[in-house]
């Protein structure tokens, strides 16, 4: 299907514009495509431009999957601008045929940001309105590989037209995923382990590697959110530090608490997962998973990054270069992978693994 991009459109947190300009940027060059990128701080989002070549070839290389900072990667097209409250439906699909001639389905979003939280109610108003103008104007269409249309409010009379490709996009409206907060667990820790399991596993990964019966250690666990996340899935674990456990937890029979160092402490026997939050200095925090991973003392991490305030795209990359020179400098192959999770805020999250079967699959044969 032959459609006319302008330019990329990524949703980012609110004051991580400039990360994930420098994340585009740098993707879009790796491909052998310089973009001119805008970036408005607090605003939730970025833009980037090029020629309609360059956007040709950069709509076959880049994915949503494989970028930290953004929270959706859209195509975008044209900008919709002093829309009339009486009508903003006809202009908005004028556009949206311009940029492509079908489209699968489509979402009103806006950014995620305190700007424009007035805007929240948009999409309920239009919804109706804009889905039967679409209709009527022939542009939905039932082959499921056809783009999404997605019309992204920044202002009352302003909106960006978009589209996304299946397979490369987040599912998630606005890149924000609806998780419920189990009212048992300990803290809202948990979602942010619940997100970054769906977020940086593949649903075949999440089927093979995270089943019952699996070990893990948890540093830093104290008060459990994410051990209590670990139960939950039947997991057995061992719970890492110094201070104070939610008594429930521990009567699970599941998990065994142990009041030691999280920097110091070593499994007796390989566990399958690492799972890591602790407030500590990201270099430091890398440096341990890489270990743990590089010694065989678990298969699969899952660890935050507290990133410095400034020159946190940097950090991140340091980081990345530390855990890859451990891993290569004893032959080990190794998936990494991070993503800034809607339920983070000055951090990351990341995945560590190896291939191969799970410690306690070795253990059962």
């Amino acid at each position: 299907m032959k459609t006319n991009p302008l330019g990329l459109l990524l949703y980012c947190r609110a004051g991580f514009e400039r990360e994930c300009a420098q994340e585009i940027s740098d993707r879009c060059g790796e491909a052998g495509h310089v973009v001119e990128v805008e970036a408005e701080a607090d605003s939730g989002y970025v833009q980037a431009f090029a020629d309609a070549r360059a956007l040709g070839a950069l709509s076959r290389v880049l994915r949503w999957q494989d970028l930290v900072f953004a929270r959706q990667l859209l195509w975008a097209g044209a900008t919709v601008e002093g829309m009339s409250m009486r009508d903003r439906v006809t202009p908005v699909v004028e556009a949206a045929l311009e940029l492509a001639p079908a489209y699968v389905d489509f979402l009103i979003e806006t950014p995620d940001s305190d700007k424009v939280k007035a805007l929240s109610g948009l999409s309920r108003k239009l919804e109706a309105h804009l889905g039967q103008a679409l209709e009527d104007a022939g542009a939905f269409t039932d082959d499921r590989t056809a783009p999404r249309l997605h019309v992204f409010f920044t202002a009352a009379d302003r909106a960006i037209v978009a589209l996304s490709w299946p397979g490369r996009r987040c599912e998630w409206a606005g890149g924000i995923p609806r998780l419920r907060m189990p009212r048992e667990a300990p803290s809202r820790s948990t979602l942010k382990l619940a997100e970054a399991f769906h977020s940086l596993l593949t649903e075949d990964e999440q089927e093979r590697l995270l089943k019952p019966g699996m070990t893990a250690v948890d540093l830093g666990a104290a008060p459990g959110g994410w051990t209590w996340h670990l139960v939950s899935r039947h997991f057995d674990v061992t719970a890492v530090d110094n201070g104070p456990m939610k008594p429930e937890l521990l009567e699970t029979g599941l998990v065994r608490h142990k009041r030691e160092d999280g920097f110091r402490f070593v499994p007796r026997k390989p566990v399958d997962w690492l799972v890591c939050d602790m407030v500590e200095q990201p270099r430091r925090v890398a440096a341990l998973v890489a270990r743990w991973v590089a010694q065989g003392l678990c298969q699969h991490a899952i660890f935050n990054l507290k990133l410095p305030m400034k020159r946190r795209y940097d950090e991140l990359q340091i980081c990345s270069d530390l855990i890859a020179e451990a891993l290569e400098s004893v032959d080990k192959k190794h998936e990494l992978r991070f993503r800034q999770l809607y339920h983070d805020r000055e951090e990351v999250t990341g995945y560590l693994g190896v291939p191969g079967k799970s410690a306690s699959a070795r253990r059962r044969r």
